[in-house]
């Protein structure tokens, strides 16, 4: 099957466990190994929930590495990684990459929200939990207040800037995006933004909402308006772009966490096992802080016929 599909529950439920029990009982020591290159906004998501709940279930060993989305796709694309799974912040960003020198498929299995967390100790972080909207408390505030992500580097980075344009519309507050560079500082990683924030070098960032859960701080989630959560309103997000340094026009969409096993991948069976996982057990997704609505998860290309019986 070609194109976008859904892809019943039902049916990764149905034969997960046979797939990851015939890989478990044939792949041993370094073979069961799976190399992992994913989005650094699944970090927490990943070591605290995933991995240890599949690595439970299999004699599987996940050996996984974090980057932003844009930075671990260039390494695969460039030959510099060689992972058996890919997992992506952006969907289409994945498929433009990767698919046909790298990849023939890609499954869709989680979105997420976009938002602002805050420590509610700090000046901004007090006008917020008092209920100001976000965008005045954040034009109000100190410079370098506000850690955002590298737009260059992974999606929430240049979601963020989308997210400021359309705010700037909703708020009918045309300077808003100028107006909200003094307060904001540019983190060249996902878990620096955070970390910064926990340490006090910032009062607030701009994340998703998975990461603010992780660790433990409170979260805002934008309006439908510009929160890139509502596939409904995907014609909206599309009127904002980002221009990459190499002239790619990026359109906004809604956030989809997609992943692939890549065609040059040292452990095929396993890397489809754990794909497979991940799509049989969305409450587990779900209790990472991510969300599975009923349309997911999805695919593009032709899925392997292990991944589609």
């Amino acid at each position: 099957m070609t194109g976008t599909a859904p892809v019943s529950r039902r049916q990764y439920l149905g034969t997960a466990g046979a797939i990851i029990g015939t890989t478990a009982g044939c792949l041993t020591g370094a073979d069961a190994s799976i190399h992992v290159l994913a989005a650094g906004s699944l970090t927490s998501t990943i070591e605290d929930h995933i991995r240890p709940a599949f690595e439970d279930a299999t004699d599987h060993t996940l050996r996984p590495e974090y980057h932003g989305s844009t930075t671990l796709l260039q390494l695969i694309s460039d030959g510099t990684k060689h992972p058996d799974v890919a997992i992506s912040a952006d969907a289409t960003l994945l498929r433009t990459r990767l698919f046909d020198a790298h990849a023939d498929w890609a499954l869709e299995f989680a979105s997420n929200r976009l938002g602002i967390c805050y420590v509610p100790s700090t000046p901004l972080g007090r006008r917020l939990a008092a209920g100001t909207p976000w965008w005045r408390a954040a034009v109000d505030a100190a410079p370098d207040t506000i850690a955002v992500s590298d737009p260059a580097l992974d999606p929430l980075g240049y979601r963020t800037l989308m997210a400021f344009t359309l705010a700037a519309t909703a708020h009918d507050a045309p300077d808003l995006r100028a107006d909200l560079d003094p307060a904001t500082v540019t983190k060249p990683s996902e878990s620096q933004l955070l970390a910064d924030v926990e340490t006090g070098n910032h009062a607030a960032a701009v994340v998703y909402e998975n990461m603010a859960l992780d660790h433990d701080l409170p979260f805002l989630g934008f309006p439908d308006a510009y929160n890139f959560a509502a596939p409904e309103r995907a014609d909206h997000y599309a009127s904002a772009t980002y221009t990459t340094d190499d002239g790619t026009r990026i359109h906004g969409r809604p956030i989809t966490y997609a992943t692939t096993v890549l065609n040059d991948a040292s452990n095929t069976a396993g890397g489809r096992a754990f794909v497979r996982f991940l799509a049989a057990n969305p409450d587990m997704v779900r209790d990472a802080g991510l969300a599975v609505p009923e349309s997911l998860p999805t695919h593009q290309g032709a899925l392997p016929d292990a991944l589609e019986r």
